[in-house]
């Protein structure tokens, strides 16, 4: 019984940290990263990806389909992460500056 509830702990530990911790961003394609304020998002290493936006909040190249899309001020803005999504939510004009709108 007490390797069952192990088990189970470690399941659910595992669940949550990949879907709000670190492994978060595999969600949405972006592999590798690393911990807290989006580490590495700006040095990808290569080419950004053909129709991809920045996001304005990491500045993080997005590729259509991935992230989330936010339309605001009648512009729509890609974000990589539900982390940069709610930045831009609280306070959207700071960021909306910053870009001016999607490339």
């Amino acid at each position: 019984m007490e390797g069952l509830l192990s088990l189970l702990l470690f399941a659910a530990f595992f669940y949550f940290m990949m879907r709000f911790g670190c492994g978060a961003h595999m969600v949405h394609g972006h592999g590798g990263g690393g911990h807290g304020e989006h580490a590495g998002h700006g040095e990808h290493g290569g080419r950004a990806q053909t129709g991809s936006t920045r996001d304005p909040v990491c500045g993080m190249d997005v590729a259509p389909g991935q992230g989330y899309t936010k339309t605001y001020a009648g512009r729509e803005y890609r974000l990589c992460s539900r982390a940069c999504l709610d930045k831009f939510e609280a306070n959207p004009d700071q960021y909306a500056s910053v870009q001016g709108g999607a490339r």
